[in-house]
């Protein structure tokens, strides 16, 4: 699963130089040319990490940052993010870092350097985060440890096996799984129930997160097999 950057620059020539570095290197890339799109964007969207110039029409960067990690939801509040500014000075730097930044890097910059430190943070949150007690695929977010599920900011209201299900797929997100597997990773080997339940799990889960429940988006069904998180 390739991450999602979110880059908010006003320069078109930059934005378009930035966004093709990250894009050879396997990751996808959303641009938002002004201060209140990015915001909008970043609370639409829950991207993997946020590249953030500091100078923005509309909305500076230090006050959309300072929004950011202000935001009561964990899942924007988290996510990572590097300032990008043409200021030097040391009192700039600090500035940006003490407003919630994660790094700071001052143009002109190389590219390769700048997917390289994005990349630094994300080994960093692996490390620090070995369970991934946050699963995330757009806009619908799981805190496994605070046992909590939301869609689109709204909380969803799942059964613990529902959950658990929904745990398990998304941490096996593109691996398709039998109904045995899924009893066994989710619900534990001493699970009494019938195989066939799992699909119960699964129609109700699709009902709660999928915009068609007939036709599901998230949950793919994998005829001869069980089911996949695409």
């Amino acid at each position: 699963m390739s991450r999602t950057i979110l880059l908010i620059e006003d320069e078109e020539k930059i934005a378009r130089w930035v966004r093709t570095y990250f894009e050879r290197a396997g990751y996808d890339v959303c641009w938002a040319k002004d201060g209140p799109t990015g915001l909008t964007a970043a609370q639409t969207h829950y991207p993997d990490l946020i590249i953030l110039d500091l100078n923005l029409p509309g909305l500076d960067g230090l006050t959309l940052c300072q929004a950011l990690r202000s935001d009561p939801r964990p899942a924007i509040a988290g996510i990572p993010l590097i300032m990008l500014t043409a200021r030097v000075e040391e009192t700039d730097r600090i500035t940006g870092l003490t407003s919630g930044a994660d790094d700071y890097v001052t143009k002109p910059f190389s590219p390769q350097e700048l997917v390289a430190r994005a990349e630094a943070i994300f080994r960093r949150l692996e490390r620090e985060a070995p369970a991934r007690y946050v699963l995330k695929d757009k806009d619908l977010i799981v805190e496994v440890e605070a046992h909590q599920a939301s869609l689109a900011g709204r909380p969803l209201e799942l059964t613990p096996s529902e959950f658990a299900v929904l745990v398990t797929l998304l941490r096996h997100r593109g691996q398709a799984l039998s109904r045995s597997q899924l009893i066994e990773l989710a619900l534990g080997h001493d699970y009494e129930g019938e195989e066939r339940t799992v699909d119960v799990f699964v129609r109700q889960i699709r009902r709660k997160i999928e915009p068609d429940p007939a036709r599901p988006q998230r949950i793919i069904t994998v005829f001869g097999v069980g089911y996949r998180y695409e």
